[in-house]
């Protein structure tokens, strides 16, 4: 399919538009396979501006795409065989059939290759449920380049399934889907790797566009537009601590606490809570403002960790109708919840978020009072959320203390990056400052300061070159 629409994703004919790291990746390719890609497929990375955690309760978020971004070249083959390398080393090669299933993903000890797997077998479903595909009757050669730092979040993961299904929809689709359509996807198959968003890294990756941020809202997925203020710069700085959230429950342990907290209003509003899931839904279904549900918090849930038991009794369920309605795998094993907190935290950062729009359509943008409102989520996320790292907290008040009008944690937290918005007139002094500062050799540990620390604009959204 090389016809597209501004609905579809993009397809490039590479002659038009030469790109030096496109050519280093298909080289490669040609060396490892003997033979030139069909495609280059594109995802870029984000970085989400303000809104943490919030996606997957049913609000809104405010991210851009980066420029870093995952590139796949890939052709079909006889083989029946997915044959996937990547240009660096350290990411060992896999072979598997192009009839797999998603058994082959361990969500309990994930691998790079996994999140190709999460991709190619979001579009086959998708393929097989329309008529589109029975089974794979030839195989693929997969090689990945990916420029987004790993584990720092700025949607590295993310970014590769969107570039696995893109590439993966171009050579095998014979139907026609959308950019929206295309993120859904991906947001549904990446559950297959153990992790619950709610769909922002995968909308961005699709719907960016260059010298644009995003309002992101959900169900279904739909962009708008958001200019950023002039006369600043958003600097992305990595604390230089990472987790991997597919690899441990605090992530979804985090879903499950909003879940519960969800559920457990809406039991004592006397709704139907088993069907509810997210607090933005609560929200609909009672009509309230963002600040009427702060006061309902402060009126039905007590501050206290709630204990399983404790809920189980509110709910009048069962435990297994517990793990049915509410848990996950990887949280059946918890024994005491943060309700209070968790709500506190996600409906307040959805306030937040409507703030920040709607500050940005005025005419005269108060940048002072976006970066505060930085500040505030920065606030919640380490107090109330406990989803921050002690280096996190360290960068972002030095990054304030020399120019940022806002700094906060971007992403699933536990480390990764902070994201800073700096007065275009500081920014170079700025940069010098935290590279002297914090970037220390004993820091970096060999690591190029130029992928942990550097200046972004917002980029454009996921494409495809046709080789």
């Amino acid at each position: 399919m090389d016809s597209s629409t501004p609905e579809m994703p993009q397809v490039f004919d590479l002659q038009s538009t030469p790109d030096p790291r496109i050519s280093s990746l298909i080289a490669q390719f040609s060396h490892q396979y003997g033979g030139q890609p069909s495609y280059v497929s594109r995802a870029p990375g984000r970085v989400n501006l303000i809104g943490e955690h919030i996606d997957y309760m049913g609000y809104g978020v405010l991210p851009m795409a980066i420029e870093q971004d995952v590139m796949i070249a890939a052709r079909k083959n006889d083989s029946l065989i997915i044959k996937i390398t990547n240009v660096d080393q350290k990411y060992k090669p896999y072979e598997c059939s192009a009839n797999v299933d998603s058994s082959f993903i361990d969500s309990s000890a994930p691998q790079w290759y996994h999140y190709f797997l999460c991709g190619y077998l979001g579009i086959l479903e998708v393929l097989q449920q329309r008529g589109g595909l029975q089974a794979a009757n030839f195989g693929i050669d997969i090689m990945v380049c990916g420029k987004v730092p790993p584990s720092a979040g700025l949607s590295s993961s993310s970014a590769l399934v969107c570039s696995s299904a893109l590439i993966t929809y171009q050579l095998l689709s014979q139907i026609s889907l959308t950019k929206a359509e295309m993120a859904q996807i991906c947001c549904d198959c990446e559950r297959y790797i153990g992790t619950q968003g709610g769909g922002m890294d995968q909308a961005i990756s699709f719907l960016a566009e260059k010298g644009y941020a995003k309002g992101i809202d959900f169900d279904p997925i739909r962009a708008c537009d958001v200019i950023l203020p002039k006369g600043y710069e958003f600097v992305i700085s990595h604390c230089l601590a990472e987790i991997n959230k597919a690899a441990t429950s605090d992530f979804n342990q985090r879903v499950v606490e909003c879940r519960l907290a969800c559920q457990c209003m809406a039991k004592q509003l006397g709704l139907q809570w088993k069907g509810l899931r997210k607090l933005g839904d609560l929200q609909v279904q009672l009509k309230k403002t963002l600040k009427e549900m702060l006061d309902l918090v402060d009126e039905l849930i007590h501050s206290n960790p709630y204990s399983k038991k404790e809920i189980l009794e509110l709910l009048e369920a069962d435990e297994e109708q517990l793990m049915t309605t509410s848990l996950s795998s990887n949280t059946s094993h918890l024994t005491h919840f943060k309700l209070y907190q968790r709500a506190k935290h996600v409906f307040s950062e959805a306030w937040r978020v409507e703030e920040f729009k709607r500050l940005s359509c005025t005419p005269e943008v108060d940048a002072n009072r976006l970066g505060e409102l930085m500040n505030e989520s920065h606030v919640s996320t380490r107090d109330i959320y406990e989803c921050s790292h002690p280096d996190l907290d360290m960068l972002t008040d030095l990054c304030r203390k020399n120019g940022a009008i806002g700094s906060r944690l971007t992403g699933a937290g536990w480390g990764g990056c902070a994201v800073s918005m700096v007065p275009q007139d500081f920014v170079n002094s700025f940069m010098q400052t935290i590279s002297t500062e914090f970037y220390t050799t004993e820091r970096l540990k060999g690591k190029d300061i130029d992928q942990v620390f550097f200046k972004t604009t917002p980029a454009s959204g996921a494409c495809v070159y046709k080789c």
